[in-house]
């Protein structure tokens, strides 16, 4: 259904919209995903590119995408010499995209193109990173149970709370793509890696369409490996520039407890000698607690050490590194840094 352009008193309309698609093995999706996207950028009037990364289909996608580009200027299109994954294909889409704003689309249809009106109008009122929410998801339940799980758990860690954060669908201001570094499985976590670097995050409800074509590509791996990337990613937009914070709590808690169950062996051994209760029979090595609470002294002496050295290498990683996020600039002497 398509849906018209807003009409907020100040809506502006962009200069050009990109639309980065990631394609693996998508070939009878392709042509139809184009003609809906041309659909919506004449209707609206919007300059729109339209971008294509072939993660390393073997099913005639690229070729497909070879004659998508011969009959229209708008298209571009990038090939992988192997599937490195969806992370790696935005990656490539966003150093692509010229657009003031930027779309990731899935291709596989079940992302209304029709629906980015309403992500426009999100972004108009101040928003950088505008998110889809497929509140009516036409999935099986195994891939929705799970889903909610995790959105919940990524909200709970990062605070950055959204309904679905595994949506594909989602708008960025084009201007904050070259702050973010995607790798993995990080795609998902863009928002949040976003909302590091003090961007606004929302999202939208948007329409939720069943796949036409195909088969999905995820299976159960994929929740495992994002769980992992999940704590990835809360360890670096937490503690990244200051890994001491979290490695040396770790330790002094480690060390303090360790410490406080060698002080009361010890304090009950010299009582006990004292009192001449069981002061023959008492030996510290033949209690398992005190072998405990020294490994525990240990542990927390190695994760002060390791925080150090976490601290000395980000330290010397960070002497070039921009730490901030600049939204605006003004007055010609502000041009260049």
């Amino acid at each position: 259904m398509s849906r018209s352009l807003p009409q907020s008193s100040n809506f502006e309309l962009p200069t050009m919209l990109s639309a980065v698609i990631p394609v693996y093995n998508e070939v009878e999706s392709l042509r139809e995903l184009h003609r809906e996207l041309d659909e919506v950028a004449r209707e609206h009037e919007y300059e729109l590119e339209i971008i294509f990364v072939d993660d390393g289909s073997t099913d005639g996608s690229w070729e497909e995408v070879e004659k998508l580009a011969a009959e229209d200027s708008r298209v571009r299109g990038l090939r992988f010499r192997g599937n490195f994954g969806k992370a790696a294909a935005l990656n490539a889409g966003f150093k692509e995209a010229r657009g003031e704003f930027v779309f990731t689309l899935d291709a596989d249809l079940q992302d209304d193109p029709h629906e980015m009106p309403s992500f426009l109008e999100e972004m108009n009122i101040g928003l950088d990173v505008v998110s889809g929410w497929k509140k009516v998801r036409h999935d099986p339940w195994h891939k929705v149970g799970p889903s909610r799980v995790f959105n919940w758990l990524v909200g709970f860690l990062t605070k950055v709370k959204l309904h679905d954060h595994n949506c594909g669908f989602k708008c960025y201001r084009g201007e904050i793509l070259g702050e973010l570094q995607l790798y993995g499985e990080m795609h998902r976590f863009v928002p949040v890696l976003a909302a590091a670097r003090g961007c606004k995050v929302g999202e939208v409800v948007v329409n939720h369409r069943s796949r036409k074509f195909g088969h999905s590509k995820y299976g159960f791996r994929r929740f495992v490996k994002g769980f992992l990337d999940l704590l990835t990613v809360h360890f670096l937009t937490g503690y990244g520039q200051r890994p001491q914070h979290l490695l040396g709590t770790l330790g002094l808690v480690s060390f303090f407890l360790g410490g406080l169950g060698v002080f009361a062996l010890s304090a009950w051994w010299v009582w006990s000698r004292l009192d001449g209760v069981a002061g023959n029979e008492l030996h510290l090595h033949e209690r398992a607690i005190f072998y405990y609470s020294m490994a525990a002294m240990l542990l927390g002496a190695q994760f002060i050490t390791v925080g150090f050295l976490a601290e000395l290498i980000t330290a010397y990683h960070m002497k070039n590194a921009s730490t901030y996020s600049i939204r605006e600039r003004i007055g010609k002497e502000c041009q260049t840094e």
